[in-house]
């Protein structure tokens, strides 16, 4: 079982403002329509944490509906904003307090390690030349992460999370990119072979 989480909207965006053409929800959910039906076809069984683009959910239940799924990874798909471009793979790497909850475990921050890993792997090799790799960080670098020490997702998560910020929106070309068919099928391939990679794993 493999759960998607198509980010936003949640109790922090919508994620529904147009940036070069396209918002970050729109982005996210054709990523994961199509992720969906590449890990269908390679055998597994796949979960989504909202059934529709629009549908608001809070982050920790995002992390709570792959848990009661017992999914043996949890993919959340964001897009960035800021002067960078490209893609990164982020996982906690420290415990984080959110909503009066602390976690998540070690063996859940050693596992989701590993799987960013194994996700950064893939994309690296399937992108090169088209986004910009911008590798495998830690919770504690993004906005939200810096202040609770993980993102809110990481600590209500009990199995592996990985987050992948797929490409950054204020980027002309990375918009284009990922708006073209072509181009979100590709991101969607990638991270694909990266749960393949990293569920095939021994465990």
């Amino acid at each position: 079982m493999i759960c998607i989480d198509p980010g936003h909207p949640s109790e922090v965006s919508a994620g529904d403002e147009n940036i070069n053409g396209i918002t970050e929800a729109h982005a996210n959910w054709i990523v994961a329509q199509k992720l969906r039906e590449d890990l269908a076809r390679a055998g597994f069984t796949v979960c989504m944490t909202k059934p529709r683009e629009d549908t608001l959910v809070r982050n920790r239940d995002r992390a709570e509906i792959a848990n009661q799924a017992s999914a043996a990874m949890l993919i959340r798909l964001h897009c960035d904003v800021g002067r960078d471009s490209g893609y990164a793979v982020y996982y906690p790497d420290r415990v984080g307090t959110a909503e009066g909850r602390t976690g998540p475990s070690d063996s859940v921050r050693a596992w989701s390690r590993r799987a960013a890993i194994a996700v950064h792997a893939a994309m690296a090799e399937m992108l090169a030349g088209h986004l910009h790799d911008g590798g495998v960080l830690g919770d504690s670098k993004t906005f939200v992460g810096s202040k609770q020490g993980a993102l809110t997702g990481s600590v209500f998560s009990e199995v592996p999370v990985v987050l992948v910020e797929m490409v950054v929106l204020s980027h002309p070309a990375d918009a284009r990119y990922i708006a073209s068919d072509s181009g979100s099928s590709a991101i969607a391939a990638a991270i694909a072979a990266g749960v393949r990679g990293f569920v095939g794993a021994p465990r």
